[in-house]
């Protein structure tokens, strides 16, 4: 029996698309989706870890999304293979980017796959979504780092600020384009994923599993939240909410630039922390 769906377009027999699908939070998204009933494309540049996904109705395609001409060519299989499309998850994303002054190829990688591979799926897949005037829903996989922006991995920040950007900007648009398809930002907290595993072995208590994530998805589609902002086992909502006010604040109060590693706010940050 198909689980019961938070969306309408989540439904059998309807397709999804879901990019990095091969492991982590993609994978637990495309079993989900199966276990509803849907076909699913699994988008990766490798194969899917789950060889029980192996079945009628699913199509796995090695794709390299920051390549536009291959979004392309992705979408234009699952129309002829599967079908239409009613959902869209742009997930995929690395890591390892660098810092403003350091690692160009690096830069070039991360903005490839966690930028440019949501816009090239955005455009290779929404337009027929929006002319179908059915039930569609388009998901984004940001990150925090695109909010707060923390010291780092400046190259990852940069690319999910844009996803984040650039999925307010779809959802304005499918707004006025009639509705029928609604965009939505997944911003998953600290979570065990295959990047994570290539550097820690064994799960952080810390984490999430993918699954959790899924299901805070789950639960963010049933009600309709733009903003899916997921926690993990030492991060609370609230926690969450003062660290992305900090954030804004440092615009408004005209602090210096993340201000929440600058030694001279140290004190204060705590104190908005405890507040």
């Amino acid at each position: 029996m198909p689980l019961a769906s938070p969306h309408a377009a989540i439904a059998p027999g309807n397709v999804a698309v879901v990019t990095g699908g091969a492991d982590g939070i993609g994978l637990a998204a495309a079993r989900r989706y199966r276990a509803a009933g849907m076909k699913v494309c699994i988008a990766d540049c490798r194969p899917p870890e789950d060889a029980a996904l192996e079945a009628d109705g699913l199509l796995v395609m090695e794709t390299d999304v920051s390549d536009r001409a291959a979004v392309e060519a992705l979408a234009r299989r699952v129309a002829d293979e599967l079908g239409p499309v009613s959902v869209l998850m742009n997930n995929a994303g690395i890591g390892g980017g660098g810092d403003a002054l350091s690692n160009p190829e690096g830069w070039d990688r991360v903005l490839g796959v966690n930028l440019h591979g949501v816009i090239h799926g955005v455009q290779a897949f929404v337009p027929a979504m929006v002319a179908r005037k059915a039930p569609g829903l388009v998901i984004n996989t940001g990150s925090k780092q695109g909010i707060t922006t923390p010291p780092g991995d400046t190259a990852y920040n940069v690319s999910k600020a844009g996803v984040k950007a650039l999925t307010e900007g779809l959802a304005h648009t499918l707004r006025q384009q009639g509705g029928h398809v609604s965009a939505h930002l997944l911003i998953p907290g600290f979570t065990y994923t295959g990047m994570i595993r290539r550097h820690l072995p064994q799960q952080p208590a810390g984490a999430w599993t993918a699954d959790q994530v899924v299901d805070r998805l789950w639960a963010g589609l049933a009600a309709n939240e733009f903003y899916v902002l997921c926690q993990d086992n030492e991060t609370t909502r609230e926690q969450d909410e003062k660290r992305i006010l900090w954030a804004a604040g440092d615009i408004v109060e005209n602090r210096p630039a993340l201000s929440r590693w600058h030694p001279d706010y140290a004190e204060a940050f705590q104190r908005h922390m405890t507040s």
